[in-house]
């Protein structure tokens, strides 16, 4: 199944002041993440932005909070975002069906975001580059579930091509720039 941007939204989750420092490889995948997200907004696709529990986990890091045009995020409680009434509303609203997430942590949040929307009718596209968690074990035991539950997994290079399609698409070499 191709991934076509006009049918997809994106969702970081959790990319957080206190989470952040405790993942493994953090500066990649914030650095990662930071490269998603300007590639799908020079693409024009639309995200959602959650952080868990803000009072205790801290804002999104500034990294990424300042590479989102008109930074705003949902707050919640609950480990899967499509718990979250407010997320569930968003993506019901936009009429898509791909939803590309980026965030932490991969075997927790990620992990239960992706089964529920799964689950709800959604295709989600976990970008393995742009997630992480604590520890590398935890990573390899959601890519695991991920395969075991059918939920596509791809590279943030490979995601932001496919879903510009040509080398003559509006957006294509700042794309490229943005890879390199």
């Amino acid at each position: 199944m191709r991934i076509l941007k006009e049918h997809t939204i994106g969702l970081v989750i959790d990319i957080q002041e206190r989470l952040v420092p405790v993942m493994e490889e953090s500066e990649q995948l914030v650095e990662n993440c930071a490269k998603l997200i300007q590639g799908l907004q020079i693409l024009e696709i639309p995200l959602l932005v959650t952080q868990q529990y803000t009072k205790g986990l801290g804002e999104t890091v500034d990294e990424i909070k300042s590479v989102i045009r008109d930074f705003k995020y949902i707050e919640k409680k609950d480990f899967s975002c499509f718990d979250e009434p407010m997320v569930a509303e968003k993506l019901a609203l936009s009429g898509v069906k791909n939803v590309i997430i980026c965030g932490i942590e991969s075997h927790v949040c990620v992990l239960q975001t992706a089964i529920d929307l799964k689950e709800a009718g959604y295709t989600p596209v976990v970008v393995m580059d742009c997630v992480s968690s604590r520890s590398f074990d935890n990573v390899d035991l959601a890519m695991e579930r991920f395969r075991h539950e059918g939920i596509m997994m791809t590279s943030m290079e490979s995601v932001l091509f496919e879903l510009t399609r040509s080398a003559a698409a509006p957006g294509f070499k700042d794309i490229s720039k943005l890879v390199k």
